[in-house]
């Protein structure tokens, strides 16, 4: 089975805990959870690129 990290991330913004959604995907693991949001974070990471001068 597969949870897509937006799913992960959608559950945690809507207010649901670990308990709650490890409940509902029993086959995930809480280090499962982490890992979606640490990859989530990493994804949204600004970045700055520096524009050669006009």
């Amino acid at each position: 089975m597969r949870v897509s990290v937006g799913t992960v991330v959608g559950l945690v913004a809507a207010g649901h805990s670990e308990a709650e959604i490890l409940e509902a995907y029993p086959y995930l693991k809480a280090e499962d959870l982490r890992q979606a949001l640490a990859y989530a974070a990493w994804r949204a990471e600004e970045i700055e690129v520096a524009l050669p001068a006009a």
